[in-house]
């Protein structure tokens, strides 16, 4: 526990909090230093194989058509040392009715745990262990079958099956490396379709889909190295060519510390660029509870000392006119007031932008007591609407409330409300600690709101129904003689032939490598002429459906027969077109007809543009003239050719170049 003994840290820490209130477009690397900003990533990434991890149900495209509904409900195990999870309990004061939507066509008995599972997809494996060497992981001589406890109901066994391959690998960051922790092999769960109240539903269509998680050290320092490892890491799983993609294939886990704080998880990010801002907020969250800690140390409030008490005040409001507890009271809900002892004025410190430590007490009651229509509560310091002077008043003569005392009503069901009350109590305890070991679920403004609080150790335990599976040192000759090239090895080889870094950076991960290498290998172009027409040239004629007859064996062929000619790579297009077109012409007859126009053709060319238009720029008439030369003869001639003719035109009617 964080206590300030001096003025000075007092100070000190305020000044911190200060800091950390600008926007993120006003912070440093030095302010994020100053708080202890600590992140690491976990990458969820679906691998591409035809059958599912434990079953041989195949991998399909996500559906919305179900055949068949199941209703579960869920109840925790003990661990391997007698012991409950607290995550799993937490899921269980829920309550829920978890229903799964089925398709027949992707989904067998196994994912219904009502069938032992089958020996893990060996494909899978694979590719699995393929990347962890990518990872540059030291591999496991043996791969164990784990549980993994999810009451969630986003796998209706109400664990997951999963393995760890790998651990102390490292990529590349700069002028330093990120560590890897390690890298597991895992099933997908289910997409969620609804949860509300006590009513969750699931569909089928992801779950058993293979899937590896990829866990990083807490590397990094700032908000943008957050979400530029995770480029990296999506780069290189890419790079393998046997991942899965489209959206719901890959998600990221952000897990967010700062100084005096603890290990916050952010999870399902579906979008790399959503990171920062993320991330900035949880710091910004971590850093207003450790101020609220302070605070509550200052008034003398300790977990011994902590004190709350509930009163039910359903007859004292029973003719409010505040219209969320009028409305709760007409379907005969009851309302209760919980007072937190010394309590009075923090729960308006905001926490987010546009949340206030508030949020973090509806947030529970929320997700915990399923009283989700919101607001849930409020609470005698909150600004705006809510219940009137002359209220408040009865509610503090009815609670005995003092002036340093904060009250809290909440509505609900009979059923709902002690449980909404035990988790106010709870969270505000909670406050006394400063931070809270949750996982937190990201927001589209870029905050972040309460899903559950972290699991422990005691959510593993060893899956008796699956032996060990040793992995040989046959599975890691072969697998590793055929590894391919990491993207940052890649993209170095491409700048070294001199190929722009930011181009080389972009092919390093293209589709299309392979089929570039083998251009450069086989034609006599440069690396640089050719990645402009790999980036540029080939995706505009791919996409503008002129080449729909395109196949790699064509392309390289018209590439190699027009460098032994000597042709420009502009004429090189020009004759794709021709060749993987409409017209289907073969390569030698679109050369032997070709004819590419003379300079002097280009000057005349020009020199009636010229004559067309007003004077203008002399950079910009360059350009459009160009533009239009070029159209004129289909892009065949080369593009330094039409250039140079352009400017020696324009030098000799009006004395002036734009080079």
């Amino acid at each position: 526990m964080l206590i300030l003994e001096s003025e000075y840290e007092q100070v000190q820490l305020k000044e911190i909090y200060l800091t950390v209130i600008k926007t993120m477009e006003e912070m440093t690397a030095s302010d994020y230093e100053a708080i202890g900003l600590r992140s690491g990533l976990e990458i969820h990434q679906q691998i591409d194989t035809e059958k599912k991890l434990f079953c041989r149900c195949p991998v399909l495209p996500y559906s919305d058509v179900y055949d068949a509904l199941i209703l579960r409900h869920m109840r925790p195990t003990l661990s391997e040392l007698g012991e409950y999870d607290g995550t799993a309990l937490m899921e269980f004061k829920t309550r829920k009715n978890i229903t799964y939507q089925i398709n027949s066509d992707t989904i067998c008995t196994y994912e219904m745990d009502d069938n032992p599972p089958f020996e893990l997809n060996p494909q899978a494996l694979d590719i699995a262990l393929e990347i962890t060497m990518l990872l540059n992981c030291k591999l496991v001589s043996e791969a164990h079958i784990l549980r993994k406890q999810y009451l969630d109901g986003s796998i209706p066994a109400g664990f997951q099956r999963t393995t760890l391959l790998g651990v102390d690998g490292w990529v590349p960051f700069r002028n330093r490396r990120i560590n890897i922790i390690q890298l597991g092999l895992e099933e997908d769960a289910c997409r969620e379709v609804s949860d509300s109240g006590h009513e969750r539903v699931y569909l089928t269509d992801r779950l058993g889909i293979p899937l590896i998680e990829t866990v990083t050290a807490p590397d990094m320092t700032t908000p943008h190295e957050v979400a530029q490892v995770a480029v990296i890491l999506s780069n290189l799983a890419r790079a393998s060519g046997k991942v899965r993609r489209g959206i719901g294939a890959a998600r990221q886990d952000v897990n967010v510390s700062v100084t005096g704080g603890c290990r916050v998880e952010i999870k399902g990010v579906s979008r790399i660029p959503t990171i920062p801002l993320l991330v900035h907020n949880e710091a910004f969250r971590q850093v207003s509870l450790l101020e609220i800690k302070r605070e509550l140390s200052r008034r003398g409030i300790t977990g011994s000392t902590f004190h709350s008490e509930c009163f039910d005040v359903t007859k004292e409001l029973a003719g409010t006119a505040y219209r969320y507890a009028a409305s709760a009271l007409k379907k005969g809900f009851e309302l209760r007031a919980v007072v937190l002892r010394g309590y009075r004025g923090l729960l308006s410190t905001v926490t987010q932008p546009g949340h206030t430590f508030t949020g973090e007490i509806s947030d529970r009651v929320r997700v915990v007591a399923c009283l989700d229509r919101l607001p849930n509560i409020v609470h005698d310091g909150e600004e705006g609407y809510s219940f009137s002077s002359n209220e408040w008043e009865i509610l503090i003569k009815k609670t005995g409330a003092g002036t340093e005392d904060a009250i809290v009503v909440v509505w609900g069901s009979s059923e709902d409300i002690e449980t909404a009350v035990s988790e106010i109590a709870i969270r505000a305890r909670e406050a006394i600690d400063g931070v809270c070991s949750e996982t937190r679920q990201a927001l589209p403004d870029g905050t972040n709101g309460f899903e559950r609080i972290l699991p422990g150790p005691n959510r593993m335990y060893p899956d008796t129904d699956l032996p060990p599976i040793t992995i040989t040192e046959e599975m890691i000759e072969r697998i590793g003689s055929e590894l391919p090239e990491r993207p940052w090895d890649r993209a170095e080889r491409y700048v070294t032939a001199g190929v722009p870094s930011e181009s080389a950076r972009q092919m390093s991960i293209s589709d299309m490598r392979f089929l570039y290498d083998s251009a450069v290998a086989k034609s006599t172009y440069s690396p640089r002429v050719l990645m402009h027409f790999f980036l540029s040239t080939l995706r505009h004629l791919e996409k503008s459906g002129r080449i729909p007859e395109l196949s790699e064996d064509k392309l390289i062929e018209v590439l190699e027969e027009t460098g032994k000619q000597n042709l420009s790579i502009e004429a090189a297009a020009f004759i794709l077109e021709r060749v993987c077109g409409y017209e289907r012409s073969g390569i030698d007859t679109v050369i032997k007809n070709l004819r590419i126009p003379v300079r002097k053709e280009l000057e005349n060319a020009v020199i009636i543009l010229m004559e067309a238009v007003d004077p203008f720029d002399t950079i910009l008439l360059e350009q459009y003239i160009t533009g239009k030369v070029r159209e004129r003869f289909d892009g065949l001639p080369g593009g330094k050719d039409v250039i140079e003719a352009v400017r020696n035109v324009i030098l000799s009617r009006t004395g002036n170049s734009a080079s």
